[in-house]
């Protein structure tokens, strides 16, 4: 689908582990833990994934240390015998199934200030909770080349529009407000640029130059659709002034170049500096009340053999995930350029959740939303305490991501 080489695994003659991902396993999200920690140097394990086949399951090497790693995070394996696995491989064949060679675990960094917390982020706190390694870089570090060292980058949920979410009508007055537009106009000033505007959209435009170099990039919330209207905007003044209330210039949205973006075309700004959005890329709840708790989206299910990157990013123990809202809730299916797959949606409905796409010799995937574990996700409530969602779908689903590059066979940069 967008040029990678997939490695077909074959059977070890040895004894394996089997972690299961159905309703069997003790811990989902610490069990892509578990792969990313064989995967690492300087074990660099061979590890499978065996896609469609119990919830996505994984296939480890029968070794003293991953078992003690295994029951150090309360991961359920399986001893597997290779007549065992070579009975499995047969039943493998013989359905929508795969097994893919998993190579090396890949170098991961999340872009997000330095006075965020980790609870701030819905990555960050999957990454934290499974004990996968993660470096945080921000505008500095993008702008000197640090992006060269990383396969995987995760969008904090930025506003690339250099907006500051829109927050001014709402939260001018608080502590964390003031410090974000302190912040990102101190970093601006510091890389020579005259505001943050103009810092953020080349900072958008880099990230999206390390994407077609080959980068696996995975954003969430607003990260997904300012990133777009950033990289359409670079010839446009988009700033929609939060301090003063300055509405966007009249002849902006015509000088909009969607050949520049990832997923989203023929979106239309929103010219009122007061509304929540940027753009109608987002279907959010509000005045249109067509979002309400307790409502789900579906995952799609593809073809193993067909298409085993969609394959990869949709496993899942369930088929449909409880929705949760964001500043970008969900994506205007209309706005979706015709390459991107469309991974979960709202079946019948102009809504689409989660998707995926190619970028040059690079990918992106965007889930919509905050945190999958908190619906509404309030400014100021309790972090979401992952030890009470191990076995949370859409958790999971941010986690099919890290793993997901460790399927690509061709010789990475780092």
């Amino acid at each position: 689908m967008i040029g990678l080489l997939l490695v077909l695994a074959m059977p070890a003659a040895a004894g394996q582990l089997l972690v299961p991902m159905d309703d069997a396993q003790t811990d989902h999200l610490r069990a892509y833990g578990l792969t990313w920690w064989c995967l690492q140097e300087p074990r660099g394990y061979e590890c499978e994934w065996l896609l469609n086949y119990r919830a996505g399951a994984f296939m480890l090497p029968d070794l003293p240390d991953v078992r003690a790693r295994a029951a150090e995070l309360a991961v359920l394996v399986e001893p597997v015998s290779a007549a065992e696995n070579a009975e499995l491989s047969a039943v493998i064949d013989g359905a929508n199934m795969q097994r893919l060679h998993l190579t090396k675990a890949p170098k991961i960094a999340v872009y997000t200030p330095s006075y965020s917390e980790p609870w701030d982020d819905a990555v960050t706190l999957a990454l934290t909770y499974a004990q996968v390694e993660y470096d945080r870089i921000w505008d500095r570090e993008v702008m000197t080349g640090a992006l060269e060292k990383y396969d995987w980058l995760h969008l904090h949920h930025e506003d690339f529009t250099g907006n500051y979410g829109k927050f001014f009508s709402s939260y001018a007055d608080e502590a964390w407000y003031r410090r974000q537009v302190l912040e990102s106009r101190a970093a601006a000033a510091d890389l020579g640029f005259p505001d943050a505007q103009a810092c953020k959209k080349t900072v958008a435009a880099t990230i999206a130059a390390w994407v077609a170099d080959g980068g696996f990039l995975f954003a969430m919330c607003s990260a997904t659709d300012t990133l777009d209207i950033a990289l359409a905007g670079q010839a446009v003044d988009l700033v929609v002034a939060p301090v003063d209330g300055t509405p966007v210039p009249a002849n902006a949205q015509d000088r909009l170049d969607f050949s520049a973006t990832l997923a989203f075309k023929d979106f239309h700004l929103e010219p009122n500096p007061m509304a929540p959005e940027l753009a109608d890329i987002d279907v959010s709840p509000g005045p249109r009340s067509i979002i309400s708790e307790g409502e789900t989206f579906e995952l799609f299910e593809f073809s193993a053999r067909e298409d085993p990157i969609p394959t990869m990013l949709t496993q899942c123990h369930v088929a449909q995930v409880a929705d949760f809202l964001g500043q970008t809730t969900a994506f205007r299916r209309s706005a979706l350029k015709d390459s991107v797959v469309v991974l979960g949606d709202f079946p019948g409905e102009d809504r689409v959740k989660y998707v995926h796409g190619g970028y040059v010799d690079g990918t992106f995937t965007f889930l919509s939303g905050h945190d999958p574990e908190d619906y509404a996700h309030i400014i100021g409530e309790d972090p979401t305490d992952l030890s009470l969602h191990r076995h949370s779908p859409g958790y999971r689903l941010i986690l099919n991501n890290i793993l997901f590059p460790a399927a690509k066979t061709k010789e990475r940069k780092t």
